[in-house]
């Protein structure tokens, strides 16, 4: 049984430890889930363990926007306070409150 628990929520804003770029989550995996070929992409010097969650972001840097997928422990809270200009944000969240943005839908 998978007992892993994200540190991180939906609509949450965080940046990237070592990378320029932050994003807000729309969606987490309890553990690695993406494809082999994007894993052994990494260096292996620089590759993340599979055991934890993993985070699709809606990502922003200086120069554009684009989905990311980031383990955990890469993963630091943005505590800025400023909202992420990505295009794709209205459709899957409504306001920017108190830091966070608020989700659309309701989950089950």
């Amino acid at each position: 049984m998978l007992t892993t628990r994200a540190k991180y929520h939906l609509g949450q804003i965080v940046r990237h430890k070592k990378h320029p770029f932050r994003g807000v989550i729309f969606d987490v995996d309890p553990e690695f889930s993406n494809t082999e070929e994007w894993y052994d992409s990494i260096p292996e010097d620089s590759r993340p363990a599979r055991e934890q969650p993993f985070y699709h972001l809606l990502a922003e840097n200086d120069q554009s926007y684009y989905v990311a997928y980031v383990s955990e422990q890469n993963l630091i809270e943005d505590l800025s306070g400023e909202p992420v200009d990505h295009p794709d944000i209205p459709d899957l969240f409504g306001p920017f409150e108190d830091g966070a943005y608020q989700l659309h839908f309701q989950l089950n």
